[in-house]
């Protein structure tokens, strides 16, 4: 009886293992592929979403730093997080928070496992990175300026208004796509184009449906056809230049080296999640960052695309403009603005509260905040856990973060 029990239950184990294996083996030649990676990184993992640490099963390309690394400068005296503070960034799941004043860093907290050399998903800040190397390659004239056509780096886009759309249009996201940036459907471009092991193929469906430049709707896709123009002018900048006096790159992880990272002395290496092995970049998110090189990032755009040497490495002019409104009062060229109480404020954002904020006044703060959640309830554009990281990293001894006018 035990035996026929065992038999049946044995059976029903081997139909169900192959109707999963069918089922798998179907999705894997569908157009719906992507969801087998996006199962494994999420969902088997015991994830709503997308996770700070997710990088690492994603296929990288290293970005080395150089030999001129800049160490970090410590303050003899650190502040210590007061109680709301702290009380946020438990709230919100926090895995690092770093102030620097005057390039010190006056405070230094991390959570949850991370340390000073772990490197944690930018997600969308990303896009403010894409769009600095952008304008260094205009500065290197890879690129014309940023009201060239995107058609002319890219023939292959489609839609009503691909002849129209400029690569400003693409970095101000007023480029009128057809996408819906939404981060809870499986089913929906944005996860496609995250999880796809064909990030060009994916973009070759989406086209330019509206008009663009009359308003600002925020979508990463703009920001990986920003990506996939880089990429094209640097592959067309190789093929012209075939002497060796002359600088080219084969990649866009290789300018990001060359151009920004050894540049701002990054401390290490940091890495790229690409679509598939030796793939390409997935620009709009995933450059893999430890939070003190992040710092560093924000203190290029505090000393007006200055870094540590005095050098030049991003046009001041340029930052000036982009951390200025353009079609929203919240987003200028991938800068994110706000206030805090009286103090004007530029970010990097990216997915679950990846933030580095800079202060627009003469305070030289940077404030780096990673981490795996975020607090929005005060429905407001500058969400309440960006409110408390910058307003107490300027009022450590607790002056209350005043009340939304």
């Amino acid at each position: 009886m035990h035996l026929k029990s065992n038999m049946k239950i044995l059976k029903t184990l081997f139909v169900a293992i192959g109707i999963i294996f069918i089922l798998i083996s179907v999705v894997s030649i569908s157009p719906y592929n992507y969801l087998i990676k996006g199962v494994r990184l999420v969902y088997l993992k015991g994830e709503k979403t997308a996770n700070y640490m997710d990088w690492v099963d994603f296929d990288l390309r290293k970005i080395s730093t150089g030999d001129q690394k800049k160490s970090t400068t410590l303050a003899t005296e650190k502040f210590e997080l007061n109680q709301a503070l702290t009380a946020m960034l438990d709230k919100t799941n926090s895995g690092a928070y770093l102030v620097y004043r005057n390039d010190t860093l006056i405070s230094e907290n991390y959570f949850r496992g991370i340390t000073d050399s772990t490197k944690t998903n930018s997600f969308s800040m990303a896009k403010t990175i894409t769009t600095l190397l952008v304008q260094h390659a205009i500065q290197d004239k890879i690129i014309g300026s940023w009201d060239d056509k995107v058609i002319q780096y890219l023939p292959w886009i489609t839609g009503k208004y691909a002849n129209e759309v400029t690569l400003r249009h693409l970095t101000t996201m007023t480029a009128g796509l057809d996408w819906d940036e939404s981060y809870v459907s499986p089913f929906g471009i944005t996860a496609q184009a995250y999880y796809s092991n064909d990030i060009e193929g994916v973009m070759r469906t989406v086209t330019f449906a509206n008009k663009p430049g009359d308003k600002f709707i925020y979508q990463s896709g703009s920001t990986q056809f920003l990506g996939f123009v880089l990429m094209h002018a640097l592959d067309e900048h190789r093929k012209l230049n075939t002497e060796k006096s002359v600088k080219t790159y084969s990649t866009i992880s290789e300018y990001a080296q060359e151009n920004l990272w050894k540049k701002i002395g990054a401390e290490y290496p940091a890495a790229w999640s690409l679509d598939k092995k030796n793939g390409k970049e997935i620009t709009y998110c995933c450059f893999n960052s430890t939070a003190r090189d992040f710092g560093k990032l924000g203190s290029l755009v505090m000393h007006h695309g200055k870094n540590h040497l005095g050098e030049q490495v991003i046009d001041s002019s340029f930052l000036n403009m982009a951390q200025k409104p353009f079609k929203s009062e919240n987003y200028g060229h991938s800068f994110w603005l706000g206030k805090v109480g009286d103090i004007d404020i530029s970010y990097f954002q990216g997915h679950n509260g990846q933030y580095i904020i800079m202060p627009k006044d003469n305070s030289n703060m940077v404030v780096v905040r990673t981490g795996h959640g975020k607090d929005k309830s005060n429905n407001e554009p500058v969400f309440n856990c960006v409110k408390s990281y910058i307003w107490y990293a300027k009022h450590p001894k607790g002056e209350s973060l005043p009340a939304a006018k």
